[in-house]
């Protein structure tokens, strides 16, 4: 592999297509490669074997090894298989290695056609440091914060000490929110200097962070852009993405509601002049942040088609993924794009359980049946049988819905969320049925990036009534039953309803809903066992220390993002039964403690 990074793509025309990433991106890849006459070629593990993206893929190659480590993130595996496959040219999807400008630079040495940007961009916009320089010198709004990587925790205290508290802690290389902490005073800082580390080191392979001023209450708005190897850059809508938990989003829409005429100008302008200042070519999002008082500040650029690139072709009418391919192959972009119409809402469905403070869900899928009808789209990656591991991504599916503006879109999507069936593993879905019901987020919008976390779930329980979506088993199911011609929905005891005669079958809409909180569980056990499969990161108690109730006792890191383990109650540790680097199961004893 070159030693340096090259600054322009060799676009070529090809005709077969590795797809370097899996589930529904993958799949999303393979359909637009069917859509422009190309041969889709899918990268699969033995868990995925009769996955959606192998089987509908004209060709499809096992990669050996466990985890993303030895596989998506494994440069010459990946490589190797190319070159068996036979394949011209490879897209990355997102995450994994889509921003990495090594991979990037070896697709290319190895005479293949990388779809994406030049190696050099990736690399001058993955750095996150020099991101904020190359938008401070073309005029982007830009926070205070360090000139480039902290070395240590010392380095960091005092670049916060100057800037002023709250600061926050982001990796420089990757995205997605992984490797992002905020400290609030200098005695938060060191712990989210070193959780910001850990985790990025774990997602990307880099641990070096930067460190800048926090905006309260902000608004997390984005421009979709896409560029051709002739300079030209086209922009295709803005996008709101505020809904998150833990830097996760959770929900996006399209055209970012709520915004002023000026605002979408700048937001534009210093999109378009950071892509041209670095040479861009190919799809690209740039991130900024809106304070409540609408200062906008720049955060990051995305050098990769995103999660939410749905949103912005339901509204502006255009593929943007094949677009991606249309380019390397040197194809130049239309004069323009359509301006954008109507509104659409994307809504995560994330394999974690809100019962269980969103830790990651695994399990067999024993039921689905996905919602249809006017402005809604399904973009899915998983089927009923299907295992759900701790192994890659918790992301299952995307359900993006459209309508003529804001109100409709909001209306399709609770029509779409209540037809939405998804049994056997613990999902976002009862979240996002009660979110767009909730004022804040669909009426007045006064929503920022803390606020779910923050404001919001804490006051919300989750009934336990749907079997396999969330929640601890209940004595009760839910039975079909006719009453003179007329279709009732009962709960009946679960002794009596396994002892029918077969009259009567279980319902199949859930009518699962977040409610105002009555009482909180509590687990008085004299145990933190494992929550689910995972790599222990740290463990922050001994044996013989009292702790207190929210305490956190240890932190497992599993589906590429930290979780910590927090006390349920006041106690006395009694022994430490794991050390940091263990790899533990669901249900395993971490913890004891005193009687």
């Amino acid at each position: 592999m070159s030693s340096t990074f090259s600054a322009t793509v060799n676009t070529k025309p090809f005709t077969r297509v590795l797809i370097a990433n899996r589930g529904e991106i993958a799949l999303r890849v393979v359909r637009a490669c069917h859509d422009l006459g190309l041969t889709a070629i899918a990268a699969y593990t033995t868990p995925d074997s009769d996955a959606d993206f192998v089987r509908y893929a004209d060709d499809a190659w096992l990669m050996p090894g466990n985890g993303a480590a030895e596989t998506y993130l494994d440069i010459d595996s990946i490589l190797t298989i190319a070159e068996r496959s036979g394949a011209e040219a490879v897209h990355p999807g997102y995450g994994y290695l889509a921003e990495s400008p090594e991979f990037a630079q070896a697709v290319i040495d190895a005479g293949l056609v990388w779809v994406g940007p030049p190696p050099a961009a990736i690399a001058g916009l993955a750095d996150k440091a020099n991101a904020r320089a190359v938008a401070r010198e073309v005029g982007a709004p830009t926070t205070r914060g360090s000139n480039g990587p902290v070395e240590n925790v010392g380095d960091a205290l005092a670049v916060a000490d100057e800037i002023g508290y709250p600061v926050v802690i982001k990796a420089v290389h990757g995205g997605g929110g992984r490797g992002f902490r905020t400290a609030a005073s200098r005695a938060e800082l060191p712990h989210a200097y070193e959780s910001a580390g850990r985790e990025a080191k774990a997602a990307f392979g880099r641990d070096d962070v930067l460190v800048e001023q926090q905006i309260l209450r902000p608004r997390h708005i984005e421009v979709q852009a896409i560029a051709d190897a002739a300079g030209r850059i086209l922009i295709g809508s803005t996008r709101d993405c505020t809904l998150q938990r833990r830097n996760q989003k959770i929900i996006e829409e399209a055209p970012a509601p709520f915004l002023s005429d000026e605002q979408v100008a700048t937001l534009t302008e210093a999109t378009e002049n950071i892509l041209h200042a670095v040479g861009y070519v190919g799809a690209a999002t740039c991130e900024f942040l809106m304070g409540d008082n609408g200062t906008l500040s720049f955060m990051e650029t995305n050098a990769r088609i995103q999660v939410e690139h749905t949103i912005t072709e339901e509204v502006a009418g255009i593929d943007l993924v094949a677009w991606q391919l249309k380019i390397a192959q040197g194809e130049s972009l239309p004069e323009s794009f359509p301006a954008p119409r109507g509104h659409a809402i994307q809504f995560r469905i994330n394999a974690e359980d809100p019962a269980q403070n969103f830790f990651p869900a695994t399990g067999k899928i024993t039921a689905l049946r996905e919602p249809a009808g006017p402005g809604v789209r399904m973009d899915s990656g998983v089927e009923v049988g299907r295992f759900v591991t701790s192994d890659f991504d918790p992301m299952l599916a995307k359900l993006i819905v459209t309508g003529e503006d804001r109100q409709q879109a909001l209306a399709r999507a609770r029509r779409a969320l209540d037809e939405y069936v998804l049994e056997g593993v613990a999902t976002l879905l009862p979240l996002h049925r009660a979110l767009v019901n909730e004022p804040a987020f669909a009426d007045d919008f006064s929503v920022s990036t803390e606020w779910l976390q923050t404001e919001y779930v804490p006051n919300f329980d989750i009934p336990a009534s749907t079997p396999g979506e969330t929640g601890p088993e209940t004595s009760s199911v839910d039975v079909v039953v006719e009453v003179d011609g007329h279709r009732l929905t009962v709960k009946v005891p679960k002794e009596l309803a396994a002892a029918g005669n077969g009259s009567a079958v279980p319902a199949e809409r859930p009518a699962r809903r977040l409610r105002r909180k009555g009482s909180r569980r509590s687990n008085k056990s004299a145990e933190l066992a494992a929550p689910m499969q995972g790599t222990i990161v740290s463990v922050e108690v001994a044996a013989g220390d009292s702790v207190s109730e929210g305490q956190t006792l240890a932190v497992i890191e599993a589906m590429k993002m930290e979780q910590p383990l927090k006390a349920t109650r006041e106690g006395v540790v009694s022994d430490v039964l794991v050390e940091a680097g263990a790899s533990v199961k669901s249900g395993t004893t971490l913890i004891t403690f005193a009687s």
